[in-house]
């Protein structure tokens, strides 16, 4: 059980990361207006419903990249060869997703992506087992 458990959080992690750095790169490319505040809710709502469609694409690009990663290193710790530890880690990004979309101007598209890209979680478990059998 505590090796489940750590699993998931280490999978959180490596997953944050890659949504991190994914966005990171995304801000490089579509930075935010300089007199943005960090506490300006108003002020990143407008930005995030002014980004242009590859600027949203980035973030769902992210989520993709957060996926695999959580998928696969959750399923590397947790070594049973279960999908479990990936399905709850997929579960947890998923609502902080869904709690993003509706706090933040977003289309359509990107609920229908952002939603849909969380199994990709079962694609890292799969790669994670792939890498198991050799």
């Amino acid at each position: 059980m505590l090796k489940q458990f750590l699993a998931v959080i280490a999978g959180i992690i490596v997953g944050s990361i890659g949504i991190w750095l994914m966005e990171r790169l995304g801000h490089s490319l579509y930075p935010f207006p300089a007199d943005l505040k960090p506490d300006d809710i108003e002020g990143f709502k407008a930005y995030v419903e002014n980004l242009p469609f590859m600027g949203k694409f980035i973030v769902i690009l992210g989520y993709a990249l957060g996926a695999l990663l959580s998928g696969f290193v959750a399923t590397k710790v947790a070594n049973n060869n279960k999908p479990v530890a990936a399905i709850v880690c997929g579960g947890i990004f998923l609502f902080f997703t869904i709690y993003n979309m509706l706090v933040l101007p977003t289309p359509v598209w990107f609920w229908v992506l952002g939603i849909v890209v969380w199994s990709l979680v079962l694609v890292g478990y799969q790669l994670a087992l792939n890498k198991n059998k050799e």
